[in-house]
């Protein structure tokens, strides 16, 4: 039924969410932020916060590269306190340099989502063409790619920053037909991520597969061909 399969990288394959949970513990270490905050969590909480709002914003083009990368660390450091009462104000110059180190953490952790290899494996045996689609930033993605050992199962690695536009919009998915020369009655866009990923696709005209990974507090919003709650399921159905 299917000749080609977009799969999303971030925590649809890689373990973005667990291997940044190990990097900001690394990273309240090395830089002593213990000088700012009682407890980790005191940074890491807004940190998750902020995070998640600025990379919506990112996917629907509302903000570019150099706001994202600034903000996630500036928001959430200024929750810290430089003296009883007084807030910690970090440079954007400070923030450069957290974002570098913090990115350089990330990059270099191997971990992947359960089912990860096991299903990449199949799927490469079944034939399928296989084309990584993120919206994350060029150099990071490979080095985690390269850490992983995932780049050598893509046939093609398509990147918002090569694309021009990020997921969801229809030049992203423009792009990528035109890279991957798959046709849109036989590519099927499997992601975690509901508005980018699924959305985006279906609205390209796409078959979907909603990899949920959190399904007692999350519902689809709109109909999709496929929806599972492990990567072990997709064996099943492709």
């Amino acid at each position: 039924m299917y000749h080609d399969l977009f799969i999303d990288f971030d925590d649809t394959l890689y373990d973005t969410h667990g291997n940044a949970k190990l990097a900001l513990a690394e990273l309240f270490d090395d830089l002593q932020l213990g000088r700012y905050f009682q407890r980790l969590e005191d940074f890491t909480v807004p940190y998750w916060q902020t995070n998640v709002e600025l990379w919506g914003q990112y996917a629907r083009g509302e903000i570019d590269r150099p706001y994202l990368i600034v903000e996630r660390f500036r928001r959430p450091l200024a929750c810290g306190f430089v003296s009883p009462g007084v807030h910690f104000e970090p440079t954007k110059e400070y923030c450069l340099e957290v974002s570098d180190h913090f990115l350089d953490l990330c990059a270099n952790k191997p971990g992947v989502v359960e089912g990860a290899y096991d299903l990449m494996r199949y799927l490469r045996a079944q034939g399928y063409g296989l084309h990584l689609c993120s919206n994350g930033f060029h150099e990071v993605q490979y080095r985690k790619l390269r850490a992983s050992g995932m780049e050598e199962f893509f046939d093609n690695i398509i990147l918002s920053e090569d694309a021009g536009a990020n997921k969801p919009l229809r030049a992203y998915f423009d792009y990528a037909m035109a890279k991957t020369g798959a046709k849109v009655e036989t590519t099927l866009m499997i992601g975690d991520t509901f508005d980018t990923d699924i959305l985006g696709a279906k609205a390209y005209g796409l078959d979907v597969m909603f990899f949920n990974r959190n399904p007692r507090t999350f519902r689809p919003t709109e109909p999709v061909n496929y929806e599972v709650h492990s990567l072990r399921q997709i064996m099943k159905i492709l």
